[in-house]
């Protein structure tokens, strides 16, 4: 015997909702997102064409699709279909790949990203999940979708483009001398310009023009061949301004993208190349990639912001300015590891904001050892007078601090 099963019989109850267990993750996805006000929502209003669908109901579907490690807009689509969280989300509405992805990369996506977290931290602290007393940042390396082989190297460009001023100023400055061409209004003495290089470049077509004219309008074969050796010089400048007028253009694009930077790479301009944890090779390979700064406590992340630098120690500062203007007010203590320990981070927390630090620097551990305080090479153990500010060594001798 047979439980029943009619595939040609209407079944209740047709409410999804009913489908769902309790404390189901989609009724949590569904409660964040209602806590979101709704002018974080106007910039996706549309007065034209066709009704667009709710961002509350888009931004629901694709939190769920993550929570399920679901990225794809084509994979999302088809749980919108199959999934009765995504169907009960989603209220019955199918939105393509297409849409799915519009509505990701909308430049007022990261805003509200930013509410999103905003709100889930005072639903976490209105639950008693965590509390307000400290923060536990970190940092980790996550790896660019980029070829390897696009790098951009700032030291590389800035070394290419100084030798290009150089013999660009060379060039420019024999052509007047030897009045092949006139001198030209210069916006900046130590370097031509790309709109100067313009103006050099159409000095010499001129010139080499004035040649060629010159050629066809003699019939002197001797004199020909003459005014072609004088040509050959100032064609060849052109084709070489011409160059370092492109050359010029590309390294000046090359260094605004790079801005502080010291690379970048063609394929994906945000990503820099650093050392990354897995390192197969064990060759110390740079990989492009972004260094990604969190804030959290009770494994809850509570803020977070995208940094170029390989190192967390300069991440701190802007990170700590980056919580405190879009997501929350700093509590007490800041907890990190070694990485952020620096005499300007400590200033930065203990002066300036006027928290409470519990950060260990670099050589914290290995100074505890017993080893290292019996060590009487090192100068933190030898006996230091205040009075004349000098220290002590083992044989007995004065000295002096001079510099590190």
């Amino acid at each position: 015997m047979y439980k029943n099963y009619n595939m040609n019989q209407l079944i209740l109850p047709l409410d999804v909702e009913k489908k769902l267990q309790e404390n189901d993750i989609a009724q949590h996805i569904h409660q964040l997102v209602e806590s979101i006000p709704e002018e974080a929502f106007a910039p996706f209003k549309q007065e034209t064409g066709c009704p667009a669908y709710h961002p509350r109901m888009m931004l629901k579907i694709i939190l769920c699709g993550y929570t399920q490690s679901v990225f794809s807009g084509r994979r999302i689509e088809d749980l919108v279909k199959d999934s009765v969280r995504m169907m009960w989300l989603a209220q019955g509405y199918e939105p393509s790949y297409r849409t799915i992805n519009r509505f990701r990369v909308h430049p007022q996506m990261q805003e509200l990203l930013r509410q999103c977290f905003v709100q889930f931290r005072c639903q976490l602290v209105e639950e008693k999940v965590i509390d307000e007393q400290a923060i536990f940042i970190d940092g980790t390396k996550i790896e660019a979708n980029a070829n390897k082989f696009t790098f951009k190297w700032k030291k590389s460009i800035e070394t290419f483009h100084a030798n290009l001023i150089q013999k660009s100023n060379d060039i420019y400055e024999s052509l007047v001398r030897e009045q092949i061409m006139p001198a030209i209004e210069r916006e900046n003495e130590e370097q031509l310009s790309i709109e100067e290089l313009g103006q050099v470049a159409e000095q010499l077509e001129k010139v080499v023009a004035d040649y060629t004219t010159k050629m066809e309008e003699t019939e002197n074969s001797t004199l020909r061949k003459e005014l072609r050796r004088q040509r050959k010089t100032p064609k060849q400048l052109l084709k070489q301004v011409k160059d370092w007028q492109k050359r010029k253009q590309t390294y000046e694009t090359d260094l605004t993208i790079m801005g502080p930077r010291n690379s970048y790479s063609k394929t994906d301009p945000d990503a820099t190349f650093m050392r990354m944890k897995d390192d197969y090779m064990k060759n110390g390979q740079l990989k492009a990639g972004y260094n990604i700064q969190a804030a959290t406590q009770n494994q809850y992340t509570l803020a977070y912001d995208i940094f170029p630098n390989p190192t967390d120690t300069k991440t701190l500062k802007p990170f700590l300015q980056t919580i405190e203007q879009q997501f929350m007010a700093l509590p007490t203590y800041i907890v990190a590891d070694a990485g952020y320990g620096s005499e300007a981070n400590y200033e930065e927390l203990i002066q300036t904001r006027e928290r409470t630090p519990l950060i260990p620097y670099g050589m914290y551990r290995k100074e505890q050892k017993r080893a290292y305080k019996k060590n009487l090479f090192k100068t933190v153990n030898w006996l230091y007078d205040e009075e004349t500010d000098t220290y002590t060594c083992p044989n007995g001798k004065n000295m002096r601090f001079q510099s590190i």
